[in-house]
C-alpha cells in the first residue's frame, strides 16, 4: 500500500474554482481508477485556504498510473492558477497499522 498526503494552499479569491477542480478529480479518480484504495480531500479547519488530500493506493504502479491519466494532466494545467506552488507540502507515508471503514 502506498499513502500520500498532500497539502496546498489555495489562491485568494480562487477558493471556490480550486474546490470545483479538486472535486471533479475525486469524481474522476473514483470511476476510473480502480486501484486507488482512498482519494479525499479535506479543507482545514484552522486555515481554510488550506486542502489536504489523502491518497491511497494498492501499489507503486496504481500510483504511477494515477500520475498519468488524462484527470490528472487537467488538474496539474489548472493547478498554478489556482495554488500557491510555493506552499505545496507532499508526504509519503509507510503504514504500521490501523483499519478504515466503509
Amino acid at each position: 500500500m502506498v499513502t500520500i498526503i498532500f497539502r496546498a494552499k489555495m489562491k485568494e479569491g480562487k477558493e471556490e474554482e480550486a474546490l470545483a477542480a479538486l472535486r471533479k478529480m475525486t469524481e474522476a479518480v473514483e470511476a476510473q481508477e480502480k486501484t486507488t484504495l482512498a482519494y479525499m480531500f479535506m479543507r482545514s479547519v484552522d486555515n481554510p485556504s488550506e486542502v489536504v488530500l489523502f491518497e491511497s493506493y494498492e501499489n507503486d504502479d496504481a500510483l504511477q498510473a494515477h500520475t498519468k491519466t488524462p484527470h490528472m494532466d487537467e488538474l496539474k494545467k489548472a493547478f498554478g492558477e489556482l495554488f500557491d506552488l510555493s506552499e505545496i507540502k507532499v508526504e509519503r507515508l509507510e503504514r504500521v497499522g490501523g483499519f478504515a471503514r466503509g
